[in-house]
C-alpha cells in the first residue's frame, strides 16, 4: 500500500466512513450499543420516577402524621370566642349559636345515615381516602385542567375542616389526604363522624349540629327531628348560605330532595318516606335575639380580621378572648339614643333620617363607642366607616383654619378678608353679609365662607391638603382645589375620620390612630396581640391651643350651641345643600367636638337623597343629638378642663376701664336682593365684649334694643320696605359690666317695592316642611323681633314669600337685647371640581307662624335652615 493509500484510508476512519468493500459497497454497522443506551435510559428514568413518588408519597404521610400530632388539641371543641369591654367585663359572645358538642350515642341515626349517605356513601368501607371519588374528581381536574371536584371524604373534609385552608391546590389536597389517613389510623369511625357533625358549619356562625338543629328548627334534642329537617340539615355542607333555609327556602327545598334521594336509592328510607318528606315547606321562624354592642363588636371583628390576619373561621371557633376598648355606658347611651325616633328628622313619607356616631378617647385613641345607624344588625351596613358625605363647615378648622395657625403667619385675631369677592371663576358668599375684614375667630365662630376660603387661598391648596391628610382624612388629588375649604371633596369623609382628625386638637397637636382592641389571647390564655399605638405630632400645641378656644366660641355663640353640656365643649357644625335647584334643605348635617376627656362626630342624612329625603333642620340637630349623647356618656368621668401648654400665644387682651372704647366707622348699606340692611363697624379687639345695635324708625323718637353680636357685622333683615331708619352701635364689656358710649349714627332708606300679592297655593305635598307646617319661601328665619317677641317684625320664610302664617318670624329675637345665634352656611356635597361656579344661595325659613318661640333673651332659636358653605354647584 502506497503512502497515499494508507493515508485516504485513516482519512475516511476519521470521518466515521466505512471503506468500501471490494465489490465498491459500505458496510453496515450494528447499533447495539444505541439500543443498549436507550434502554438504561428508560429504565433510570423510570426507577427515579418511582424514587420520587414513593419519597413525595413518604412525605406527605409524614407530614400529616405529624400535622396531626401538633395540632390534637384542633380536635377538641373550643368555647366560644368572648368579647370584653375596656374593663374586662364580658359583653357577648362571638359564635353566639354555637352550642356544646354533642356524643355519638346522641346521635339519631337516621342522621347518620342521611349525611353519610349524601357526602361520603362508603365512608365505613374505606381507610379515610376512597379512591372511587378520586379517580371520579380527578376525571373532571383533567377536563376542566384544574382543581374543581373535591371528592373528598368525610374524614377528608373533617381535615380539611380542622387543619387546612379552603384552598383547591394540588399539594393542599395531598396534605388533606395525609392527615384523612393519619386521623383513621387513630379515631375510630364512630368519633370521626361525631367530630365531623360537631365541627361542620352549617351557615354563618352556626358550628355543629346541635347548633344548626336549635337556629333552623328550635330543637336542642336531635331525636325530635323528623326526617325532612334531618335531609334539610344533610343539605346544609356543599352549601351553607345558598341551602340556607331561612334565606333560601325554595333553593333549600330542592336541595332536600337530593338528599332524600340518596338516602332511598340507599335504601336507607321508603319510597313513600322520600315524598312525603320532599313535600314538607320550611316555614320556621326563629326567635328574634337583639346582641348589645353589636355595632362595635362587628367594628371590633372586622379589626381583628383586617389587622392582625384572624380568619372568620378563626374567631368563630377559636376560643379567643378579645378585649376591646368600649365603654358600656357609653355604647349603651348611643344605641339608646339611635333608638329613640325623636332624635331623628321625618321625610314626607314617614322614613326617618339616618346617622352614625363615633367617640374617641383622645389620650390613647380607643374607640369608646361608635353607631353605624338605627336598626343596626348584626354584620350590617355600618356609616362609621362604610359612608362617604362631605363634612360642610365641619371641615374648615382642618384644611383653612389650623394648617393656617400652624404656619405661624396667622393667630385667632388675625384679621382675615371677608369681602364678597371670586377667586377664579370660584365665587363662595357669606350668609351673614360682608365686611372689609373679619377676625379669624369670628369667622369660625360665625361660620363664614369667605374667610376660610380666602386663607386656604392664602397658605395654599397643598397646605391645606397635606394637613387634612397628616389628620388621617382620605383625599384624593381630584380634591385640590379651594371648595376643599367648604368640606368641597369627590368621595367625602366619615365619622370615623372626622373624629379622628378632631382629637388631635383634643390632645394637644399629638394624633394616635383610633382602634377598638386592646388585647386578644388565646384558648390557651397566651396573648397573641396587644395595642401598642404611638402618638404623632402633626401640629404644635399652640395651634391645638388656639383652635381649642376658638371652637369653644363656637359652642358658647355660635352654631353650635345646642352642644352645651355641663362640662367644656370646642367643637364645629357642618351642613350640606340639597344639591337641587329651589330647594334649600340640606343633604348631610355634621357636628364634630370634643371635651377635655373624649372626641366625637356625629353625622345625619339619608342613605339615598333625594327631592323628597332631605334634612329640613340644620347642624343645629346633629349637635343637639351630639350633646343629649355626650351629657350622659361622660356620667363617672371625672370632668377635666382644657390645659394650657406651657409658651401658648396670650388670649385676646381682657377689658379693664382704661380699654373701653367707642365703636367707630358705623357702615351701612340696603341690599335690595336679599331685602337686607347690612351694617358693619371697627372697634378694638377685647375678648368678651358683645356690640349692641340700635335702630329706630324716623318717625318713633326714642331708639330701641335690636340685638347683640361679638361679630364687627349684622344684617337686619326685620326692616319694613318704604321705612327709613337710624342705627348706632356701642361696645358692651360683660366683665366691666359696662356699655361704651354710642358710635355715629347712620341712615338707610329701605325701598318701597311693591309687589302684587299672589294668591294662596296648596302646599305640594312633594316638598319638605317644617314641623309646623310653616312656608319655604326664600326667607332666613333669622328675623328679629320687637323688644318683648310677639309677633316680630321678620317675614321668617323669605324675602315676603310664602310665610307660613301672617308675619311671624319661627326664630324671632324675643325682646330685642340679646344676641342671634348666626345659622351657618351650607356646602354642596357634589364631588368639586377645580374653581367652580357658585349659584347664588338664598336662606331658608322656618318660623313658628309669628310666635316668639325665643329660649333666651334675643336669642333665635335654631330650627331654621342653615346655608354654610356653598361648595361647587
Amino acid at each position: 500500500m502506497s503512502r497515499d493509500d494508507f493515508s485516504r484510508t485513516n482519512r475516511n476512519r476519521d470521518r466515521g466512513t466505512t471503506p468500501a468493500s471490494p465489490k465498491g459497497k459500505p458496510k453496515k454497522k450494528k447499533k447495539f450499543l444505541t439500543k443498549k443506551r436507550v434502554l438504561w435510559s428508560l429504565f433510570f428514568a423510570t426507577a427515579l420516577a418511582i424514587f420520587c413518588a414513593l419519597g413525595g408519597y413518604l412525605f406527605i404521610m409524614l407530614n400529616g402524621q405529624k400535622l396531626l400530632n401538633e395540632n390534637q388539641d384542633k380536635l377538641t371543641v373550643n368555647p366560644p370566642t368572648q368579647i370584653f369591654d375596656r374593663n374586662a367585663n364580658l359583653i357577648g359572645e362571638l359564635s353566639l349559636e354555637k352550642s356544646d358538642p354533642v356524643e355519638y350515642e346522641d346521635i339519631p341515626k337516621q342522621l347518620i345515615e342521611a349525611f353519610v349517605a349524601t357526602e361520603d356513601k362508603r365512608f365505613f368501607e374505606h381507610k379515610g381516602v376512597d379512591l372511587w371519588s378520586i379517580g371520579r374528581a380527578a376525571v373532571k381536574d383533567i377536563a376542566a385542567r384544574s382543581m374543581v371536584e373535591g371528592g373528598s371524604t368525610i374524614t377528608q373534609q373533617l381535615a380539611k375542616n380542622i387543619f387546612l385552608t379552603r384552598d383547591k391546590t394540588f399539594f393542599r389536597k395531598a396534605t388533606e389526604v395525609s392527615i384523612a389517613v393519619a386521623l383513621e389510623n387513630e379515631r375510630t369511625k364512630n368519633e370521626i363522624i361525631t367530630l365531623y357533625l360537631n365541627r361542620i358549619n352549617f351557615g354563618g356562625t352556626v358550628y355543629g349540629i346541635k347548633a344548626a338543629s336549635i337556629r333552623y328548627f328550635g330543637k336542642s334534642n336531635l331525636d325530635e327531628l323528623k326526617l325532612w329537617q334531618i335531609a334539610t340539615l344533610a343539605a346544609m355542607p356543599k352549601g351553607p348560605s345558598r341551602y340556607n333555609p331561612l334565606r333560601n327556602p325554595e333553593l333549600s327545598k330542592e336541595r332536600r330532595g337530593v338528599v332524600l334521594q340518596l338516602m332511598y336509592e340507599q335504601g336507607k328510607i321508603t319510597e313513600q318516606e322520600r315524598d312525603e318528606a320532599a313535600a314538607v315547606n320550611y316555614n320556621y321562624k326563629p326567635p328574634e335575639s337583639k346582641q348589645r354592642y353589636q355595632a362595635f363588636i362587628d367594628y371590633a371583628i372586622d379589626e381583628a380580621e383586617d389587622k392582625f390576619g384572624l380568619t372568620e373561621d378563626d374567631l368563630n371557633i377559636g376560643g379567643y378572648k378579645i378585649y376591646t376598648t368600649m365603654d358600656k355606658n357609653a355604647q349603651q347611651t348611643v344605641e339608646e339614643a339611635f333608638a329613640d325616633s325623636d332624635n331623628f328628622e321625618k321625610s314626607v313619607d314617614e322614613e326617618l333620617v339616618q346617622g352614625s356616631m363615633t367617640i374617641i378617647n383622645q389620650e390613647n385613641g380607643s374607640i369608646v363607642a361608635l353607631m353605624g345607624g338605627r336598626n343596626y344588625e348584626k354584620k350590617g351596613y355600618s356609616r362609621v366607616n362604610g359612608s362617604r358625605r362631605s363634612p360642610g363647615s365641619s371641615f374648615k378648622p382642618l384644611v383653612s383654619y389650623a394648617p393656617a395657625l400652624e404656619s405661624g403667619k396667622f393667630s385667632s385675631s388675625s384679621m382675615l378678608s371677608n369681602e364678597k369677592q371670586c377667586f377664579g371663576k370660584y365665587c363662595p358668599r357669606n350668609l351673614h353679609g360682608y365686611s372689609s375684614t373679619i377676625s379669624m375667630s369670628q369667622a369660625i365662630t360665625k361660620s363664614e365662607n369667605i374667610p376660610a376660603v380666602w386663607l386656604l387661598n392664602e397658605i395654599g391648596v397643598d397646605t391645606g391638603f397635606q394637613f387634612a391628610k397628616k389628620l388621617g382624612i382620605s383625599l384624593s388629588d381630584e380634591d385640590k382645589n379651594l371648595s376643599l375649604a367648604l368640606g368641597g371633596m369627590s368621595k367625602g369623609t366619615n365619622t370615623l375620620e372626622m373624629a379622628q382628625a378632631y382629637s388631635a386638637f383634643a390632645s394637644g397637636g399629638e394624633l394616635r390612630e383610633a382602634y377598638s382592641i386592646k388585647s386578644i389571647a388565646n384558648s390557651d390564655g397566651d396573648t397573641v396581640y396587644k395595642a401598642n399605638t404611638k402618638p404623632e405630632r402633626v401640629m404644635n400645641k399652640d395651634t391645638a391651643y388656639q383652635m381649642t378656644q376658638m371652637m369653644q366660641e363656637v359652642v358658647q355663640d355660635g352654631t353650635g350651641k345646642k352642644a352645651k353640656i355641663n362640662r367644656p365643649v370646642a367643637g364645629k357644625t357642618g351642613t350640606t345643600q340639597s344639591g337641587y335647584d329651589g330647594i334649600k334643605s340640606n343633604r348631610d348635617v355634621w357636628f364634630v367636638g370634643y371635651t377635655p376627656e373624649w372626641t366625637a362626630a356625629v353625622w345625619m342624612g339619608y342613605d339615598k337623597p333625594s327631592k323628597t329625603h332631605l334634612l329640613k333642620n340644620s347642624s343645629p340637630l346633629a349637635a343637639a343629638f351630639w350633646g343629649k349623647v355626650m351629657e350622659k356618656a361622660l356620667e363617672g368621668i371625672p370632668e377635666k378642663s382644657f390645659p394650657k401648654p406651657e409658651g401658648a400665644s396670650a388670649p385676646e387682651p381682657t377689658a379693664t376701664p382704661e380699654t373701653v372704647q367707642p365703636v367707630t366707622g358705623l357702615s351701612a348699606e340696603y341690599d335690595p336682593s336679599t331685602l337686607t340692611v347690612n351694617l358693619g363697624w371697627e372697634a378694638a379687639q377685647v375678648a368678651g365684649v358683645e356690640y349692641r345695635i340700635y335702630r329706630r324708625e324716623t318717625s318713633e323718637t326714642e331708639f330701641t334694643s335690636l340685638l347683640s353680636t361679638k361679630s364687627l357685622t349684622m344684617g337686619d333683615i326685620s326692616a319694613m320696605p318704604g321705612l327709613t331708619y337710624e342705627y348706632y352701635v356701642t361696645a358692651y364689656y360683660p366683665e366691666l359690666d359696662v356699655e361704651s358710649e354710642p358710635s355715629g349714627t347712620v341712615t338707610v332708606m329701605v325701598q318701597d317695592e311693591l309687589q302684587t300679592p299672589e294668591p294662596e297655593a296648596t302646599p305640594d305635598p312633594n316638598l319638605p316642611t317644617d314641623d309646623q307646617g310653616n312656608g319655604q319661601g326664600n326667607g332666613n328665619g333669622e328675623g328679629n323681633g320687637n323688644p318683648g317677641g310677639n309677633n316680630g317684625n321678620g317675614n321668617g320664610n323669605g324675602n315676603g314669600n310664602g310665610n307660613g302664617n301672617g308675619n311671624g318670624n319661627g326664630g324671632g329675637n324675643g325682646n330685642g337685647g340679646g344676641a342671634v345665634t348666626p345659622p351657618e352656611a351650607t356646602a354642596t356635597p357634589l364631588p368639586p371640581t377645580p374653581l367652580p361656579t357658585i349659584t347664588p344661595v338664598e336662606t331658608s325659613g322656618s318660623g313658628n307662624a309669628g310666635t316668639d318661640n325665643s329660649t333666651e333673651a334675643g336669642t333665635v332659636p335654631e330650627n331654621g335652615f342653615s346655608n354654610e358653605g356653598q361648595s361647587p354647584q
